[in-house]
């Protein structure tokens, strides 16, 4: 064994710090540097926080556009690059390509990636053709296709190192989410919840892209990986057949519960995080039960993928609220005691914070006054409802029935907050979070399965909350209280990641193409500039040659900009998104660039 390697992840001790010789010790050394970034995170914690403060809030006013690259591709660009030393890794939406750049020589092109990919997989991708990044691990760049190929790419020469098929678009599966590389694997989910897929987590060898574990997320005990008598939901053994019991027949075999949002991973407790989706279809009248174990926290041990523990937020979904947001940690005091933290901005508008070592409910809390399908979580330890959200009456869609059109659900199917990455910074002890800020009518109706066909299931509209006209707010949240601590208001949803540094920034892109800086302690925007695009891309920094940059993606698209990537019209079309964004358009219009910032020599 060698020695244990402690690290400090970014004001959280030991927690986050290595075990022992199994674990990708190179991985974590090289997350530790500053000037890199080589994670889709910047860390397995889920920060995107960077130490470095070059740039920071006496002087961001400042900054100006460095350089610029066009990735060539249109339509929505999520996620960000890997800066590795010298070379940056860039990739794109379908057909997703892939760059390497020399930092050191005019950010000229080392070697380009470009699949050939069917493109009978792009109406099969849910909602518009994004991908959200890149994964590095034992010299290998790791990218995840729309066509579901795990592609292991060599970093010095982008030739291909191995390939595993991770699913079949024929069916509804496609792939969109970053791989996370744990220890000697590549850990990737699986999209397809809109066509009744069984979705799954699975690991591949790092070496040689052997699969080593799937985990569904509903069916049997031995496809979801759990014990009954040692996984624990909310303290208690979840029993046998936890899931099937919560389904009609078979209906788990076309469960959705998909995997495509992002995962962390506490080296120190071995365990590996994420949440998975809405069950299909989106008409609850279809599928009685909790649907278990659909919008749902998972705690899974790296090596094995049984699950430690499971939290279901929203049992028995009515509105299309998937549980896929990323799980931050964080090592925190809560009421004097030191805890080890997993924060989390779900979909249906709550943000959690739970143990993460055993999946003890702390918080669960509004963080959009406007949520109004649900009065609060049942956080009685004594009830028989203990952790269950309460539904009020006038937001199911279940007890009004098929079609019929429950108006002024907040939020919207996208939630308050979606896909984009929040940040946290260990210096104020607060979460950054772009959010959504729209509500919506829905209308379920009924729906049969073909394969490969949508298995939706309801119309939807969208639009700001009443007597409101803004769309988005970007927050500053306190995980131990669940309280808002500023809130600035933004006119259309915040689709971008957010990153925090020590210098007291925090960033943050907007649909309309602004990147934006802000006091981390205050909200005061500092900053703003105009990219060629509107921004879905998560904001990132790093290091070269003894300066600080910060760089991101431009390319309106996503769910929110799908009209205008796909030149949509209707206005219930993109289920209901079109319509709710299609002002959009007056203030953007598609691209796919790069545009990286620095402070004036």
């Amino acid at each position: 064994m060698r020695k244990v390697l402690l690290a400090t992840y970014l004001g959280s001790a030991a927690a986050l710090a290595v075990g022992s010789a199994s674990a990708n010790d190179e991985l974590i050394k090289m997350s530790q540097n500053p000037k890199d970034w080589v994670m889709p995170a910047g860390d397995y914690a889920n920060t995107r926080y960077s130490k470095l403060n070059q740039i920071n809030a006496q002087n961001v006013g400042k900054l100006q556009v460095a350089w610029t690259f066009s990735t060539g591709v249109l339509r929505g660009h999520e996620g960000g690059p890997l800066i590795i030393g010298n070379v940056m890794y860039v990739h794109t939406p379908f057909p997703n390509k892939v760059y390497a750049l020399d930092l050191s020589n005019e950010n000229k092109i080392i070697w380009k990636y470009e699949p050939k990919q069917d493109p009978n997989v792009i109406p099969v991708m849910c909602c518009d053709t994004v991908n959200r990044g890149l994964s590095y691990g034992d010299g290998k760049i790791i990218l995840h296709q729309a066509d579901t190929n795990l592609v292991a790419l060599d970093a010095k020469t982008g030739q291909v190192a191995w390939s595993a098929t991770n699913g079949n678009p024929a069916k509804g599966e496609t792939g969109t989410s970053a791989a996370l590389v744990v220890k000697d694997k590549v850990l990737v989910g699986i999209s397809g919840g809109e066509f009744g897929v069984q979705c799954h987590v699975t690991a591949y060898d790092l070496k040689s892209g052997k699969q080593v574990w799937r985990a569904f997320s509903e069916g049997p005990d031995d496809q979801i990986k759990l014990d009954p008598a040692k996984t624990t939901a909310l303290g208690k053994p979840v029993g046998a057949d936890s899931s099937l019991k919560t389904w009609q027949g078979d209906q788990w075999k076309i469960g959705g519960g998909c995997t495509w949002g992002w995962m962390s991973f506490d080296p120190a407790l071995n365990l590996v995080y994420y949440g998975s989706g809405n069950p299909s279809t989106w008409n609850p009248k279809q599928r009685p039960g909790d649907n278990k174990w659909s919008m749902t926290i998972f705690a899974r041990d790296a090596d094995t993928g049984m699950a430690k523990w499971v939290y279901q937020m929203t049992p028995h979904d009515e509105w299309d609220y998937d549980g896929v947001n990323e799980m931050i940690l964080s090592d925190q005091q809560i009421n004097g005691q030191a805890r080890k933290l997993l924060t989390h901005f779900d979909r249906n508008g709550l943000g959690y914070t739970l143990d993460r070592e055993s999946g003890e409910l702390l918080v669960a809390e509004k963080y959009d006054p406007k949520v109004n399908w649900t009065s609060g979580v049942d956080m009685d330890k004594n009830s028989p409802t203990y952790g269950r959200p309460k539904v009020l009456d006038a937001a199911s869609t279940d007890k009004a029935g098929e079609d019929h059109n429950v108006k002024g659900i907040c939020p919207a199917a996208l939630g308050t907050k979606d896909e984009q990455p929040a940040a946290y910074s260990p210096d104020t002890q607060l979460f950054y979070v772009p959010t959504n800020h729209v509500c919506m009518d829905y209308e379920p109706f009924k729906v049969s399965y073909t394969a490969g066909q949508p298995y939706v299931g309801a119309t939807l509209s969208m639009y700001p909350p009443q007597g409101e006209s803004h769309m988005g707010n970007f927050i500053a949240w306190d995980g131990k209280t669940g309280k808002i601590v500023w809130s600035n208001k933004e006119q259309f949803s915040v689709w971008s990641g957010a990153l925090a540094t020590a210098g007291g920034v925090v960033f943050y892109g907007t649909l309309e193409g602004y990147l934006k800086a802000v006091d981390a302690k205050s909200g005061k925007e500092l900053y703003k500039f105009k990219t060629p695009s509107g921004i879905i891309g998560n904001v990132t920094t790093y290091e070269n040659g003894g300066k600080q940059y910060v760089a991101v993606l431009s390319g309106v698209g996503g769910w929110a900009g799908i009209g205008l990537a796909a030149g949509l019209t209707d206005p219930t079309a993109g289920l209901g998104a079109v319509g709710g964004y299609a002002a959009l358009s007056n203030y953007t219009a598609l691209g796919g660039t790069l545009t990286v910032f620095s402070l004036p020599n």
